[in-house]
């Protein structure tokens, strides 16, 4: 009120000198006075008394008027300031107190949350009025924001991180036995006889991390792929791993795997590509979970913590460990395989016990077991029956479309290269595999497995070397191949695994080789699946970033 009175007798000043000095009636007034009334001015219309429009410097008359008319005009001018001024005084009130009992409630529920040891932080999804100032800076929170911070208090996308590794493979068929068939390899497409050169073996991203005390993602597409049917084209990117583990326990002992994962079926098997001594695993224990190991499903895995940090160790160390895939494990998925469409509405199930130990002289050796039984879908294709017949026909599928029984066990038995290593597994059991006679697909037997020894030598100026021999052998089906052919294969492996630093390795490897060549020939006196019987030489590059 007091500002109010000395502004009215600011002006009412102003306007009584307009009356002693007549001259000024026709002037401009000051830029600074409120529009009067006049020609196209508003406060000259019935309405401008009510208007809420503020007074606007222009040229006016005071001509015609007298003193209480201009004290009335100013009056509402000003009135109107003032009762703005009152409301948005009161809209603030409101809000400040508004902010206050949410910052109470944030409070609240931050020692609640602080003692079932959950890091909380306040999050708005919409902004109260007050903060919508431009020169604020309010962004929308994600819930996930509020719920997942570490005690260093990183958000949940500043706690992932990403690596990789990228191999790239030189490959030769050295020589092929008289009434060989063309070369052919069950794990390594670069060897075909016919278009060998280099290849990029595996180009993998991997994105992970634990997004929350009880979450953690792993996503890893290849982008070094085939596809069916691509015969001039490569290079597709597939994904390889997307999925959730889901901490029953802080301490991470009781865990579910959720989504495309490896299957916990053979140590070689759940070993990265990226760890692996040898450049393929064998045959014998891959075409269990072929193609790539990886299947759709849930699997529980039982770690203790103890047994959780020596197999980090093993990992983390050099000595070619498997990763964490439990100390017991049990669960079931599609059984048709990672990046494969589903052809039935039968799943698989899965189990493996192993135990991983630490001698008093600090040698590590790990046993196990495991084994998986379900139905599977075995794609088809005409092929000529033992190169016979006047035309090529499809074999028939024991059980139909529903699938083929198969069942698999294994043993397995590991020595951590300390300098000296021992690696091996063997299994029997039953699956898909086509008969002698080449007219129908059905269950048979099929066992076979590896024996590998490796010594790790260290060097202080040329790295790491690692030479291995290893002799495999498989009698079975192959049931990831079309028509899931039947054979016996043999090979072995002799090489060196040369770590020159840690982001760069070289491996080279000689096969002698017997196994099966997985082309289905149509034409008369072409007889499909037959040995190839061999020499191979290989050279692989690896960069890990």
């Amino acid at each position: 009120m007091v500002q109010f009175r000395i502004r009215m007798i600011v002006w009412l000043s102003i306007a009584s000198a307009f009356f002693v000095f007549p001259a000024w009636v026709n002037a401009q007034p000051p830029a600074f006075m409120p529009m009067l009334p006049g020609a196209g001015n508003p406060l000259g219309s019935p309405q401008a008394k009510d208007s809420d429009q503020a007074p606007t410097s222009a040229a006016a008359s005071f001509q015609g008027l007298d003193r209480k008319e201009i004290e009335e005009i100013i009056g509402v001018y000003w009135k109107k300031k003032e009762d703005e001024k009152k409301r948005a005084d009161a809209a603030k009130k409101e809000a400040d107190e508004e902010k206050k009992l949410i910052d109470a409630a944030v409070k609240k529920e931050e020692a609640r949350a602080n003692d079932h040891g959950v890091q909380f932080k306040e999050h708005r999804i919409f902004p109260r009025a007050y903060e919508q100032d431009p020169e604020q800076e309010f962004a929308l929170q994600s819930l996930l924001d509020s719920l997942s911070r570490n005690k260093e208090g990183k958000k949940w996308y500043d706690r992932l991180s990403i690596r990789g590794y990228t191999q790239i493979r030189f490959g030769r068929t050295l020589t092929e036995e008289a009434g060989s068939a063309p070369a052919n390899l069950f794990g390594d497409r670069t060897i075909n006889g016919q278009r060998e050169n280099f290849l990029i073996r595996r180009a993998r991203l991997v994105l992970s991390g634990d997004v929350s005390d009880h979450l953690f993602v792993y996503f890893q597409p290849d982008f070094a792929s085939n596809t069916d049917g691509a015969n001039n084209n490569t290079f597709y990117a597939q994904l390889r791993d997307l999925y959730a583990d889901y901490y029953i326990d802080k301490e991470k002992v009781n865990r579910l795997r959720i989504g495309l994962s490896k299957i916990p079926y053979g140590w070689e098997n759940c070993q990265s590509s990226q760890n692996r001594i040898t450049l393929d695993r064998t045959d014998a224990m891959n075409s269990a979970v072929a193609p790539n190991e990886r299947d759709l499903g849930v699997i529980y895995y039982w770690t203790p913590v103890e047994k959780q940090k020596l197999l980090s160790m093993l990992v983390n160390g050099g000595l070619k460990g498997s990763n964490n895939f439990g100390i017991f494990a049990f669960g079931v998925y599609n059984g048709q395989g990672g990046s494969q469409i589903e052809r039935d509405n039968n799943l698989h199930i899965v189990s493996r016990l192993t135990c991983p130990v630490q001698l008093p002289n600090g040698q590590v050796i790990e046993a196990g077991i495991q084994g998986y039984r379900g139905m599977y879908s075995v794609g088809t294709t005409a092929i000529r029956p033992l190169g016979k017949g006047a035309a090529a026909v499809t074999p028939s599928l024991d059980g139909g479309t529903t699938g083929i029984f198969e069942q698999r066990a294994a043993a397995s038995f590991t020595i951590f290269p300390q300098p000296w290593g021992f690696q091996a597994e063997w299994q029997y059991g039953e699956g898909p595999g086509l008969n002698d006679a080449q007219t129908q697909i059905g269950t048979r037997n099929l066992h076979g497995g590896y024996l590998m020894t490796m010594y790790r030598h260290e060097t202080d100026k040329w790295g790491i070397q690692t030479p291995y021999v290893r002799w495999q052998q498989y009698t079975g089906g192959y049931k990831s191949q079309i028509n899931a052919p039947y054979g016996h294969q043999r090979q072995l492996d002799v090489g060196v695994e040369w770590q020159l630093r840690k982001e760069f390795e070289i491996t080279f490897e000689y096969s002698k080789v017997q196994t099966p060549n997985f082309t289905a020939l149509t034409g008369a006196n072409q007889v499909s699946y037959q040995d190839f019987r061999g020499d191979v030489f290989r050279v692989q590059m690896q960069f890990n970033y």
